[in-house]
C-alpha cells in the first residue's frame, strides 16, 4: 500500500472514530450541548471569564432543546439568560454580542451586559437564575424547564 493511501485511510478512520464524540458535544449548530447532573448544570468560570457571551444548549424534561447564554458582564458579574425574549421568541432567533451589548437578532435592540438578569420583559433577554459555587456557575434544571416554552419556534 502506498504511504499516501495509508495516511488517507488512517485519517478517515480517525474522523469516523471522533464523529460520535462530536455529535455528543454539538447539536448540529456549533452550540455546545450540556448534560445536567443532579438536576443542575455546572459551567467552569474559567470557561466564561473572558467578557464574551457563551451559548449552550441543554434538553429540557419536555424534550425541547433550550439555548441560553452566559457571560461575565462589564461590572464583573456572571450572568445567564435564555437566548430569547418575551417579544421576539416567535422569530426563533436569539442574541449575539457586539462589544458590551447583547443584540436581538430579530429586532436589533441592544442590551448592556450589566443589565442581563436585572431587567426582564419586553425584548430583554429572558433572565435565567444562576448561582456561583466555588469555581462553577450553576443553573438549576427547574429554571431551564420552566423557560423551555421560549424555544418552541426553534424546534424542527
Amino acid at each position: 500500500m502506498k504511504k499516501t493511501t495509508l495516511l488517507a485511510a488512517t485519517l478517515l478512520l480517525g474522523l469516523l472514530a471522533a464523529a460520535p464524540i462530536a455529535r455528543a458535544f454539538f447539536w448540529g449548530n456549533g452550540t455546545p450541548a450540556l448534560t445536567p447532573k443532579n438536576d443542575r448544570l455546572e459551567i467552569s468560570l474559567k470557561e466564561i471569564n473572558d467578557g464574551r457571551a457563551h451559548h449552550y444548549q441543554v434538553r429540557a424534561t419536555d424534550g425541547t432543546n433550550v439555548t441560553f447564554f452566559v457571560l461575565k458582564s462589564s461590572d464583573g458579574v456572571f450572568r445567564a439568560a435564555i437566548d430569547s425574549c418575551d417579544v421576539c421568541y416567535q422569530s426563533g432567533k436569539g442574541y449575539h454580542q457586539e462589544g458590551d451589548f447583547m443584540v436581538c437578532e430579530n429586532c436589533g435592540q441592544k442590551f448592556a451586559s450589566a443589565r442581563v438578569n436585572e431587567v426582564k420583559g419586553g425584548c430583554n433577554p429572558a433572565p435565567l437564575a444562576r448561582t456561583v459555587e466555588n469555581d462553577r456557575l450553576v443553573i438549576a434544571m427547574a429554571d431551564i424547564n420552566s423557560n423551555s416554552w421560549y424555544m418552541r419556534y426553534r424546534q424542527k
